[in-house]
């Protein structure tokens, strides 16, 4: 089945402790159905020092359900997304205004 989010789509947060709150893609993971969102579902490592990097507390983005995020579209909004074919190749539409993604 066609991805209806991919990396580097603009996303809003529908359920969870970031509901409402809008960020971008930087990953996808279609097997488990998850995504990682920049500056989405932080959660705090602990990690200890070595010679390359400093050890401590590092906020890091956890992968969040595909299914807690909407697409925005150009208006902002969130929005579903379908998929048509054009010139005979299959593309992703927003439903709310019917332009191409």
């Amino acid at each position: 089945m066609a991805a209806k989010l991919r990396k580097g789509d603009k996303v809003r947060v529908l359920a969870g402790k970031d509901a409402g709150r809008d960020g971008e893609i930087t990953s996808v993971d279609p097997k488990a159905g998850k995504a990682v969102v920049e500056g989405i579902n932080i959660a705090i490592r602990h990690t200890r020092q070595s010679q390359n990097s400093q050890g401590g507390r590092i906020p890091k983005a956890m992968p969040i359900d595909l299914s807690n995020l909407a697409l925005l579209d150009a208006n902002g909004k969130p929005t579903r997304v379908g998929f048509r074919f054009e010139d005979g190749k299959k593309v992703r539409f927003a439903k709310s205004t019917g332009e191409a993604v």
